[in-house]
């Protein structure tokens, strides 16, 4: 299951945003990450053909389970990096910025070593 970052932090933003609000639409997204709804909109039609979201006619988009799969492995790096480093003492802008960036590059047995390794709460 190989999804680029840009993919991954669209998946992860749904995820959220389905948590935060009853529904999801582009305009939303768009809100959150503060993109072009234009630009979403591709994103959205790439993710509908890759079968990781379903949008339905009134615009309501939803993961599939291979989506939520990757939207969840990528929520829970970026979280468990962030409290790692607020932890550490790093600022909390500053923790979920390189968290971002470390979601994406690391390889699931690293990941994992890591998590075995610290105890984030």
């Amino acid at each position: 299951m190989t999804v680029n970052e840009s993919a991954e932090d669209y998946l992860e933003t749904i995820l959220i945003l389905s948590k935060k609000l009853p529904v999801v639409r582009s305009v939303d997204i768009a809100t959150e990450m503060g993109f072009k709804k234009s630009s979403v909109s591709i994103a959205m039609k790439n993710l509908r053909a890759k079968e990781h979201i379903v949008v339905s006619d009134a615009g309501y988009i939803t993961l599939t389970e291979t989506g939520r799969e990757i939207a969840e492995m990528i929520y829970e790096r970026h979280e468990t990096f962030r409290k790692w480093l607020i932890n550490l003492g790093v600022d909390e802008h500053v923790a979920a910025a390189d968290a971002c960036k470390m979601e994406h590059a690391i390889s699931k047995e690293s990941f994992q070593a890591i998590k075995n390794a610290i105890i984030v709460e």
